[in-house]
């Protein structure tokens, strides 16, 4: 099912809650896109899912679920978890506090040596260091850190090499004993669009995020944005004011992200949690499972009892706009079943016609 088209993580938990099997969820798709304006849906043929498990088994590829032990755990509290990781190497990603580090991909020799030195002192804490992979910054925390433990999050499939002049290195890593995580399916070449996807993971697999080097419209700054709506620490290392490679980073310090000079300033902040490392107990209030959420009754609830008033459609439509809303606020204001809003979100998502947002909030995609 999270391989169909326009399935991601929100839409799938939802479909789960209120079928209760991805194999009824399945059956519902054509009805469900069809109803909001979407005449044919591409639903990934079972062949396909299977031959892309085989390949797995060939590259020693694990697929981990977000209900299973293996799953990261600060990674199941943000909003819509990727609910299928696909995980090449042996790392055990709970097994230490996590915290990501990024920064410039054209990133100058000091941005590399300050990378170089926090990720490698952390590391030998330990903290496991969690980056993306790219050149810059990302690369020098992980050289630093692949004999303590790095993680690295792909945009695209866990065996596509991305950028292709680290395939020494991406060979280096799990030799060495680390990871590569994406929610991607195999084989698939990242686009410029899967990067925010790619970071929002970074985000949520940390404890805190650490910025070095970053300019004004970086992805790193989506990746601080991100762990700053999850509840995370965010840092940034200041740099001088006439790098333009610094600019991001010292506009985080200047909205109120935690200073680090030194890899001390981020221990003496992210030692309170970790009791709660200790405990598993990190952002448990958070935690969201599949059975999360307001769903219907599944031993009473079938894929043929699918909204059929249209009235009740309309008025969830008309509520909706470009401008985000708050799912909570649309169920007060059309006083309908939660299940009947849920499900018309459903359909929308599926119809690509759905934009959701952090805190639970959605938009309407305008034609045009």
């Amino acid at each position: 099912m999270i391989r169909s088209e326009n399935v991601g993580p929100a839409t799938f938990r939802d479909l789960i809650n209120h079928f209760g099997t991805a194999s009824s969820a399945l059956d519902a798709l054509p009805e469900l896109s069809n109803r909001a304006g979407k005449k044919s849906i591409k639903i990934c043929p079972r062949p396909r899912a299977e031959n892309e498990m085989e390949a797995a088994d060939r590259l020693d590829i694990e697929y981990i679920g977000m209900g299973e032990a293996k799953y990261p755990r600060y990674l199941r509290a943000i909003d819509y978890p990727p609910p299928l990781l696909s995980v090449r190497g042996r790392l055990d990603m709970n097994k230490n506090p996590t915290l990501g580090m990024v920064g410039a991909r054209n990133s100058s020799l000091s941005g590399l040596k300050l990378a170089t030195k926090f990720a490698s002192e952390l590391g030998e804490i330990p903290y496991t260091i969690v980056s993306g992979f790219a050149r810059g910054i990302d690369a020098a925390a992980h050289r630093a850190t692949l004999g303590s433990g790095t993680i690295s999050v792909l945009a695209g499939g866990v065996d596509v090499i991305f950028p292709p002049e680290h395939g020494d290195f991406y060979t280096q890593m799990l030799e060495s004993g680390n990871v590569f995580v994406s929610e991607m399916p195999l084989s698939y070449r990242p686009r410029a669009i899967d990067f925010p996807r790619r970071n929002r993971i970074i985000a949520g697999i940390s404890l805190g995020v650490v910025v070095i080097e970053a300019a004004k419209r970086s992805g790193s700054l989506i990746t601080a944005r991100l762990a700053n709506e999850a509840g995370r620490l965010v840092f940034a290392v200041p740099g001088s004011p006439l790098d333009p490679r610094s600019a991001g980073a010292n506009s985080l310090l200047k909205n109120g992200a935690l200073i680090a000079s030194d890899p001390a300033d981020i221990v003496e902040a992210i030692s309170p949690l970790l009791d709660e490392h200790a405990h598993g107990a990190a952002f448990e209030t958070k935690k969201h499972s599949l059975e999360d959420g307001e769903a219907v009754d599944k031993e009473d609830f079938s894929p043929s009892e699918i909204i059929t008033d249209t009235n009740h459609r309309q008025l969830i439509m008309q509520a909706l706009g470009p401008t985000p809303t708050d799912v909570d606020e649309l169920v007060r204001h059309c006083r309908l079943p939660v299940s009947h809003i849920q499900l018309v979100l459903i359909e929308l998502s599926l119809a690509g016609r759905l934009e959701r947002h952090p805190g639970n909030m959605v938009s309407l995609l305008m034609d045009g």
